[in-house]
Formats: C-alpha cells, structure tokens, sequence
C-alpha cells in the first residue's frame, strides 16, 4: 500500500516525473516541430502557417493533411520502474494520476462527439467479470478448436441473429465477427475475387477508402464510378463501365451508406443494370458494405431490402457504430457456396481458416450478444427513428439559420458547410471534405447536444463573415435545392 508521502520524497518524485497539471490533456494533438516536408513546388517553408499545407502524393497530385494542421499526436513516454517502486509505489502513483486524467479526458470528449457514426450510449458493466480472461475466437466460428478459451456460442448468436435480419437461412451462411468494418470490405471483396481472379471491381468514387485499399491490397483492376449529388452510384456510368468490359465478371461494391454523405446506392438498380448488361447471375458479385445504415435500413418504413434474397454475395456493418460497443468490431455474412473459396483446413487449431485475421477478440461477441438481447429488434427500432427524427431537426435548425444543409433520405447524416475554424472542427470532431462537413446522429446524440452544437455554431459563424465575407456555394456539394449561397437562395 502507499502511506503518506514526505515531503522529501515527493520531492524526488519530481525529479523522476513531470508533474501533470490540471489540465493536462493525453489525447491532445500538439504543434511540434516536424521534420520538413515536401511541397507542391510553391516554395512555402516549412515553418510558415498554412492551414491547409499539402504534400506530393505519388502520382503528383496535391493532398492535403486531415487536420488541416501540421501536427503529431504528442507522446507518453514508457519508462522502467524504479529498483526500490515496489516499496514506494511511485510508478503506481504516477500511472494512476495519468490513468484518471485521461479518463477525465475521455468524459470531457465524448460531450462534444459529433461527426463520426459511433453510438456511445452503452454501459457493459455486467460483463466486468469476463475482461480477466485471453478469450481469443481464433479460426473458424463454427467448429471447435484446440484454444478452449473461447466465445464461440455468443459469436454463432450474434451471426444468426444478423442472418435473420438479412434474410438467409442458417444453414445457407457463413460469416464471423470481425475486427472493425473494414475488415468486412477485406473480407467480401476478397471473396469475390477468388470466385473471379480477373473481375474487375466497381465501386463509387465516395466509396470507403478500404474498398480502394482492397483493391490495392489484392492487385485488382478497378473502375471508379460516378456518383450523383447525394452520394450514391451513378447507374448510367455504371452502365458505360460495364459495357466497356463485357468481357470481365463483375465485383461490385454496393454502398448502404456512403461515408460522407450517408447515401444509400440504389441495389435493385444495380442489380437490373447488372442483367441489362449482360451479365448474368454467375458473373458478378455484389459485396455490400452496410458499415452503419446495414443495421438501420431494415427498421425504416419503406427502405428498400437489403437481403439475401437478392442475388448478392456477403455484408458487412461495424459492431461498434450503431450498436455501440467499447472496442471496434464488425460482422461479415456471405454465402456457404462462397467462403469454400477461402476456406483451408488448420491443424496445429484443430480448425478451419477462413478469416482474414488469425487471432481475433473474444470479448466483442459478447458484448453484442449482450445489446442485440437487450434491445432486441423493437428497441432497435425505436433507436433508428429516434436517429431519424433528430436528423430531420439538426438540418430543419440550420435551414433555418441560413447554413446549406442536407439530408439524404433514409440517412441521419447531414452535411452543411465546412467551419472556417479549425479549431472548432476540432473541438465538435466534426468528419470534413472539401468545402462541406457533417454530423452523424447517433442514438447517443441528443436534442439538447444538438442544440449546444447550433448555438455554437451560429455565435461562431457571426464572427466568421462579420466583414462582409460569403460562405462558400455548396451546390456542388449537396445540389442546388440545397443551397442557400446567396447566388442560390
């Protein structure tokens, strides 16, 4: 135990230690010195401010750093215990001091969370007991293998609940919980590859950039489509692409809910331009990366079904996006016929691999067996009208306040016009491209947050164009109709 300390020995902490102020702030992002980097042939030196300093990426082109700012994550630096800590306690001290600041940190954050689509509303206290054991799900989740600390039966759950929601019978799926929603990507575009080594994948251009890691990862050729203005696929282009290569099968990235827009791509559209084309049911294959809507879309009135019944091959969503859980993790569901593709026997597990991963957590499954129980489809349900509801109110609000704003149907993801400050991009952790921003309502995200956030916003915009200055005109952004710029008014 640690007693009192003397003041003499709170003195020699220091020397050993910073002393953590007040405020001190772990996850804070700090202005350091950063070795120089390359320009866009501007000439600008690498300590001058720019906002907005750009890099040359590798075919030439300008990129410009998320943060707008030339920052690094500070760093908390890992040191030995001292010879004599186990009897002074110093270490323990510290780390403990560091551990509750950070969790102040974390609490003071999460008030202000806004522009990324995690449901932070959960409390998993019930399952405190379980995090003292290594349960690791390695191989495949429907046989047994030779790591006996496992959560096998809470995983098989959690697949057969989703299999019920996307319309597949038990014995006609395979599929696992994954590391985070990307993986699910890696996961059904791998799958459609193996089935056609020379397809060519299709996907939007404001597809997930780990559609485009894919198709990076797995030397595939690939097609960029275009979108229309909400966000979603471009079917005519799809058309013009297909045709162009009539000769190839086809692997399609379907979007349920694209990143920055939250737009829905039309999959019967997709489908019927597929079959106009000329391709038939064996030679395409449609992944569906439903990370966030992929569990909203089925509780919305009138949304058109994304469903096995259709001729698609897997989908994924994120674990820890609309059901909320404290790790990242995602769920993959595709075909029997398909995963035999991927699938090779393992015998130092005494399994079956046909993950992308080898070792993955135990602990996920059952913190979304423990929600999908508690919630079940009717408070689900309830979650995503609430979502709906209070998307309708944030883009309502700020019509009101003059602000371009958006809202696809089916999504509670509005997009407005970017923030001039940084700073407040910053402190909101608002999701930004370009000249628009957006807030993704969650079941955590409130009317009161949400009120917060509008009056912010508006004192802070007053202050922006108080000499005259225009907001930028967002009708290329989110369309004319959208558009309050003074040109569009």
């Amino acid at each position: 135990m640690v007693g009192a300390l003397e003041s003499d020995q709170i003195l020699a902490m220091a020397e050993k230690f910073e002393i953590l102020s007040d405020d001190f702030d772990p996850t804070a992002v700090v202005t350091e010195p950063l070795p120089p980097s390359l320009t866009n042939g501007t000439g600008a030196d690498h300590g001058e401010e720019n906002p907005r300093k750009t890099v040359v990426t590798n075919g030439g082109g300008d990129r410009e750093m998320v943060l707008g700012r030339n920052v690094h994550t500070t760093s908390l630096a890992v040191t030995e215990p001292e010879s004599n800590d186990e009897f002074t306690g110093d270490k323990e001290a510290y780390m403990a001091s560091v551990l509750a600041r950070y969790r102040k940190t974390l609490v003071e954050r999460t008030k202000y969370h806004l522009g990324y689509p995690y449901n932070l509303d959960f409390d998993y206290g019930a399952l405190g007991q379980l995090q003292h054991f290594s349960i690791n799900n390695l191989g495949d989740p429907f046989i047994e293998s030779n790591y006996g600390v496992h959560s096998r039966p809470f995983e098989v759950g959690v697949l057969d609940w989703f299999a019920r929601l996307w319309e597949i019978e038990r014995d006609d799926y395979w599929g696992y919980i994954t590391n985070c929603g990307t993986e699910g990507n890696l996961h059904g575009i791998l799958v459609g590859r193996e089935m056609f080594p020379d397809g060519i994948l299709y996907a939007s251009s404001e597809s997930h950039y780990s559609v485009f890691k894919a198709a990076r990862m797995y030397r595939m050729e690939c097609e960029k489509v275009d979108t229309l203005i909400s966000g979603e696929i471009d079917c005519e282009d799809f058309r013009k692409k297909l045709l162009a290569n009539k000769d190839k099968p086809a692997i399609l990235n379907v979007n349920i809910g694209t990143t920055v827009k939250g737009a829905v791509d039309d999959l019967d559209l997709v489908i019927k331009t597929l079959e106009e084309c000329g391709f038939s049911h064996d030679r395409f294959y449609i992944h569906c990366d439903g990370a966030l809507f992929g569990l909203m879309m089925p509780f919305v009135k009138r949304a058109p079904k994304v469903t096995f019944n259709k001729p698609i091959g897997s989908v994924s969503v994120s674990g820890h996006k609309f059901v909320g859980c404290p790790m990242p993790c995602g769920v993959q569901i595709t075909r029997m016929e398909h995963i035999k593709v991927l699938s090779n026997n393992v015998e130092y597990l005494a399994s079956r691999d046909a993950t992308i991963m080898g070792s993955r957590n135990g602990h996920a499954p059952l913190f979304l067996w423990y929600t999908l129980n508690r919630k079940g489809y009717k408070g689900f349900q309830k979650e995503v009208q609430k979502c709906l509801r209070n998307a309708h109110y944030l883009k309502d609000r700020l019509r009101e306040a003059g602000i371009s704003a958006m809202l696809n149907e089916l999504s509670s993801t509005v997009v407005f016009e970017r923030p001039k400050d940084e700073e407040f991009v910053r402190r909101w952790q608002l999701a930004c491209q370009g000249d628009i921003a957006h807030v993704v309502v969650m079941p955590s995200v409130t009317i009161e947050k949400l009120d917060h956030f509008l009056k912010d916003l508006v004192e802070h915009r007053s202050v922006w164009y108080e000499d005259g200055s225009q907001p930028p005109c967002l009708a290329k952004d989110v369309g004319t109709n959208n558009c309050i710029c003074p040109t569009h008014k």
